[in-house]
């Protein structure tokens, strides 16, 4: 029987401390992209945020418009454990495809590849549809074979640029130079502005 990747299933992975992914800092693509950002005003969305050490990173630089939201509640307390000034009202305990809003930019960090690959293009809809008006999608997504055992699922630039071309411009999509270790030669970073 194939595993149903619900709330479930997310909350139990954070419950038994089974979060392989999670690295336990923001990573450095991503505080690197981060560091260059000047405009600390911008509206920003996490989806999937996990335990969010990116929301966190971004906080203590002065961005006060982040907004997390993840399916399991556990990441978030956890969150909100260490960072206890993270506004409560910002920490969204919710399946990303009921979410509503607009924000200036959406950052991607292991949700894609969480995500069944049958809900590829849904996600590529519901992330132009939450950006305002050249809204970017950045972060990093994965670069290996693509199979059914997951999560992470794999994918290819080969893939992602006609299913993000549709709705978005492809600013960049590049392999990264500062992954860690672990995921050296397997990471793309991109900025993809909405249409």
């Amino acid at each position: 029987m194939k595993t149903r990747f619900d709330k479930t299933y997310w909350e139990n992975k954070y419950l038994e401390n089974a979060t392989g992914w999670d690295i336990g800092y923001a990573s450095a693509p991503l505080t690197d992209y981060f560091n260059q950002l000047r405009d600390i005003e911008l509206k920003i969305l996490i989806p999937g945020g996990g335990n969010c050490y990116e929301a966190e990173y971004l906080f203590e630089q002065g961005f006060e418009n982040i907004f997390v939201i993840d399916i399991a509640e556990q990441p978030l307390k956890n969150l909100k454990a260490r960072f206890p000034d993270f506004p409560d009202n910002h920490l969204i305990h919710d399946d990303f495809f009921n979410h509503q809003g607009k924000y200036d930019l959406i950052m991607e960090q292991t949700f894609f590849c969480a995500l069944d690959p049958a809900m590829r293009q849904k996600y590529a809809d519901k992330m132009a549809g939450l950006l305002t008006e050249n809204g970017k999608l950045a972060g990093l997504l994965f670069d290996f074979e693509l199979t059914e055992d997951g999560p992470p699922f794999g994918g290819s630039m080969a893939e992602y640029l006609p299913l993000f071309s549709q709705k978005f411009t492809i600013k960049k999509l590049e392999r990264c130079y500062n992954s860690i270790k672990p995921r050296n030669g397997r990471e793309l970073f991109f900025i993809f502005e909405k249409k």
